[in-house]
């Protein structure tokens, strides 16, 4: 018997740094809807009263930095003075600047003639980038980061329905669950910090989150012996912006899979499919899951290493931790075959030219089920079977 114990968070769309993410992404989706060809890497910095934009962005376009700020921080719910924080009256700052001439020439060769496009676009970034999925849920991911966002977006819904109307936008939630040889078994914690108007009570706010949140969520996993916390800190008035700054970028494994798998480090909100932070990450994202539906591992990894302006990856790198069906050397010239990883060829597959980016930037980038989430279809599994060599199987 190897029993073990898998933990992962998530955050509300109110949260600091997860706002500063929504806005950076509402730039960008207000750039490519205009500006499909644009050049947008744009982060934001938040604090009491203040939002700060800045970055770089190259397009024949313009947007309303100020507006777009406001209607991102609405839409979430900063929208009373006593949160202090409010769309109205916080002050949008714009330090926005063009991308480096030299880094564009050398991402972006298609005006240099007679080219191949998939070869003129180089990558944005060197780095290296992850993918990851396994049977561990319906989509194909860490069921505990499942569990995480779905506590996390219940937790938004009851506020924004009034189900629960003394709630405010910001939260955070943690499941851990116990593993009975690799199989999931139960829940030994589950942990919300939910903020809240200063006059509710503790008893009711701890009963009807349990009653409205977690257990509608969890309900399956919860034994008599689940510690079930919310708000272990005590009262959470103060929240958001006014309690902590927020950044874009500082919630990427949230962004991804929990803190199961391996990550580069590179964030994707406020960045356009020329930044393989992102497109390289979403397309590892397909590959996996697709490896992993089409039934030639239970589970894997797979490692994407580029350098900035050359198109064709360094390196591509498998491990299926001894699930996969042939030797994961094998795997990989399937992967190979099966997938064009180019820059250009990913921007193509997955169809990132859009602007569908906002709705990401919360509540993870994997296991959606959005259309607009193209690298999470299973599209590819007939033929990564038929690339498959003859001695392998299907598990």
């Amino acid at each position: 018997m190897h029993r073990l114990t898998l933990t992962s968070e998530s955050v509300t769309e109110g949260h600091p740094d997860k706002l500063a993410d929504r806005i950076s992404d509402a730039v960008l989706d207000a750039v490519l809807e205009k500006d499909p060809d644009a050049h947008v890497a744009c982060e934001t910095f938040l604090t009491t009263g203040l939002v700060l934009v800045g970055g770089e962005i190259s397009t024949t376009t313009y947007v309303d930095i100020d507006k777009i700020a406001r209607r991102a921080i609405r839409d979430v719910g900063y929208d009373k003075a006593a949160y202090r924080f409010d769309y109205r009256d916080c002050a949008v700052l714009s330090a926005i600047k063009e991308q480096s001439p030299d880094i564009a020439a050398a991402v972006d060769k298609t005006k240099a003639g007679n080219v191949d496009r998939y070869e003129a676009i180089g990558a944005g970034d060197q780095g290296i980038m992850y993918g990851y999925a396994c049977r561990g849920s319906e989509d194909l991911m860490p069921l505990p980061i499942t569990l995480a966002h779905a506590l996390t977006r219940r937790l938004a819904a009851v506020r924004k329905d009034g189900t629960l109307p003394y709630l405010r936008p910001d939260g955070k939630s943690q499941i851990t669950l116990e593993y009975d040889n690799g199989r999931p078994v139960r829940a030994r914690a589950i942990l919300i910090a939910a903020q809240h108007d200063p006059d509710v009570e503790t008893d009711r706010l701890h009963r009807e989150v349990i009653d409205q949140v977690i257990r509608p969520v969890a309900e399956e996993w919860i034994d008599d012996d689940t510690e079930l916390l919310v708000n272990s800190s005590g009262r959470f008035v103060i929240g958001g912006p006014a309690s902590d700054t927020g950044m874009t970028g500082r919630k990427i494994i949230v962004d991804t899979y929990g803190g199961h798998g391996s990550h580069g480090g590179g964030a994707f909100s406020g960045k356009d499919p020329t930044k393989v932070d992102r497109s390289g990450s979403y397309m590892a994202r397909y590959v996996a899951k697709n490896l992993v539906a089409a039934g030639l591992a239970r589970e894997v990894e797979v490692q994407i290493a580029y350098a900035i302006g050359r198109a064709a990856p360094l390196a591509v790198t498998l491990d299926t931790g001894g699930t996969g069906t042939v030797s994961d050397g094998q795997l990989r010239q399937v992967v190979e075959t099966v997938f064009d990883l180019r820059p250009g060829a990913i921007i193509d597959r997955l169809e990132l030219l859009r602007p569908i980016y906002e709705p990401f930037s919360a509540y993870g980038h994997f296991g959606r089920t959005e259309p607009e989430a193209t690298w999470e279809r299973t599209d590819a599994v007939e033929a990564l079977r038929k690339a498959l060599p003859r001695t392998g199987r299907i598990v």
